[in-house]
């Protein structure tokens, strides 16, 4: 048996990894277009919020490869 959980449990409540995986993603996405608007740097890119997006599946694509056991 791996030491990799298949479950996250948070008081009780147990979490798929995907759904773990997701939160953090999509709020690293929320921090990364923060710092692209505080640097307007956002201001170059054609549509922002379709880059949040891909911001939160590209992050929650990476955290579940690391979270999710295989």
């Amino acid at each position: 048996m791996s030491g990799i959980p298949s479950e996250f449990t948070v008081g009780g409540i147990y979490l798929p990894p995907l759904l773990v995986a997701g939160c953090l993603g999509v709020l690293l996405a929320y921090w990364t277009s923060r710092l692209l608007n505080r640097y307007r740097l956002s201001r170059h890119l054609f549509y922002p919020p379709l880059v949040f997006v891909a911001f939160a599946l590209l992050y929650t694509v990476i955290f579940g490869y690391l979270l999710i056991p295989f």
